[in-house]
């Protein structure tokens, strides 16, 4: 399958690009998708090996703060399983479940972070999803244009 191109968004008090950097292998394991279309996106097209934009929400500069690599494509959301967890969904099952995970790994720092008000500045991404009115989704496909300009934008030639 050819590599795929994301927008991956991480409320910044959930954690934060350079939180990741300092996981251990700095693996994120990505929880609590509540979305279907996201859920969808996770579960069917996503694969080890696709690159994403590190979107930092919820904060004072939201924005694309750098690079993560899929480690670890889709597979069941265990916080659905866990009647303790924010996330449990009585009605997911081991068999059935409901809600799909994946694992980011951090890759490379923007330097300069890589703003909204950035992206929607520049024409050339007026197509890009995140930019258009109303675009809620946490994961969203990006074309290999677009992760090729925000990259150029944050200080990195895109491989």
């Amino acid at each position: 399958m050819a590599q795929k191109y994301w927008l991956v968004k991480c409320e910044y008090d959930v954690c934060s690009f350079e939180e990741l950097s300092n996981r251990p292998s700095g693996i994120g394991y990505w929880r609590g998708v509540r979305n279907y279309q996201a859920r969808n996106f996770i579960r069917d097209e996503m694969q080890k090996g696709d690159q994403t934009l590190f979107y930092q929400s919820n904060c004072k500069d939201p924005g694309i703060a750098g690079i993560a690599n899929i480690v670890r494509a889709g597979y069941p959301d265990p916080s659905q399983f866990d009647a303790q967890h924010e996330y449990y969904d009585e009605k997911a099952s081991k068999e059935d479940p409901r809600w799909f995970s994946f694992d980011v790994q951090w890759s490379k720092a923007f330097e300069p972070y890589v703003s909204l008000q950035d992206l929607k500045n520049n024409p050339k991404l007026k197509d890009m999803k995140v930019v258009q009115r109303g675009q809620r989704l946490s994961i969203q496909p990006v074309t290999k244009g677009e992760f090729d300009i925000v990259c150029e934008m944050g200080g990195h030639l895109a491989r």
